[in-house]
């Protein structure tokens, strides 16, 4: 009995051994497979940094899409127990560029759209439709002819409006020439001391075209799965202060699991006339507050945000 008892725990200790050598082997084979891994991603990235700088076009784009949708039904810890709600957000940021020995062209554009919605059932009289609540559309075209390594003579064109809503009013056409520097990859500083602002709209009165100097700032970078884009427009009127704008745009995303991830974005914007245009429309002459006017608009920063997913083309 003991002699039978003593074969079991030395086969039990040598299955046992067994599987712990198996085990070491697999964690040792694991590790060199890691080892070719990044090896052949060290090569498959060296790869794409000369597929990135060979001139030619280049074509790319990233976005958020986002949407919600809740609905409620004698819900009575909340006021409103019967309702339906919903969100839908739709972001773009396409590209299209091209880059040879003596010149380049650079083609961008923003595009943000949202549209939210919120229904009181017991309320016949609300407005059960989608309505806008986000309404971004820029579009920019710059050409430069190389006079020196990072440096060129170039041209601007930029149109910016709505699209859902107020298309075209307002609505802002850029058009300038000057010099566009780029200091390092990925960044273009663009500085234009003639440039002609357009503004279409249906109220002459507080919007104006003039003529002034405008400045862009560009930077992007994918490094993994993080893709970042931030671009700064700015327009100083000769003319007037008031008339001057600038945009701030800033857009990330990270991919999870084949080009679908999670995108953020972010947009500051200042435009006077647009502050009083908004608070002209708002204005009750029969009250006793005063004619809203340039020199008494609260001229506040415009803010947009939106998070969702993703998706990398």
């Amino acid at each position: 009995m003991t002699k039978r008892l003593l074969t079991i725990l030395v086969l039990v200790g040598a299955i046992s051994t067994g599987f712990a050598q198996t085990k070491e082997e697999l964690k040792s084979e694991q590790a060199a497979k890691k080892d070719s891994i990044s090896a052949l991603q060290g090569q498959v990235d060296a790869l794409q940094k000369q597929i990135d700088h060979f001139p030619g076009w280049k074509f790319g784009a990233f976005g958020t899409i986002g949407a919600s949708f809740s609905n409620f039904n004698n819900w009575y810890a909340q006021g409103t127990p019967n309702n339906s709600a919903g969100n839908i957000t739709i972001t773009a940021n396409p590209h299209a560029k091209l880059d040879r020995e003596k010149y380049f062209w650079y083609n961008t554009a923003n595009i943000n759209l949202s549209w939210v919605k919120f229904d009181d059932k017991d309320d016949p009289t609300d407005d059960d439709s989608f309505r806008e609540s986000s309404d971004v559309f820029n579009v920019t075209s710059l050409f430069g002819y190389k006079i020196a390594k990072n440096l060129a003579a170039s041209t601007l064109g930029e149109y910016r409006t709505t699209l859902i809503n107020n298309f075209n009013n307002p609505g802002y056409l850029d058009l300038g020439v000057g010099v566009t520097w780029t200091p390092v990859e990925n960044l273009v500083v663009m500085v234009h001391p003639l440039n002609y602002n357009f503004v279409f709209a249906d109220n002459n009165d507080i919007f104006e075209s003039s003529l002034g100097a405008k400045v862009v700032a560009n930077y992007n970078r994918s490094f993994g799965g993080v893709k970042f884009n931030t671009n700064l427009s700015a327009f100083m009127s000769y003319k007037d202060s008031d008339l001057s704008n600038w945009t701030w745009i800033n857009s990330l995303s990270y991919t999870v699991w084949k080009g679908i991830g999670l995108g953020f974005e972010l947009g500051l914007r200042d435009s006077k006339q647009e502050a009083l245009n908004y608070a002209f429309g708002n204005w009750d002459s029969t009250g006793t507050d005063p004619q809203p006017n340039f020199d008494n608009v609260d001229n506040s920063v415009q803010v947009y945000t939106t998070f969702g997913l993703s998706y990398n083309f």
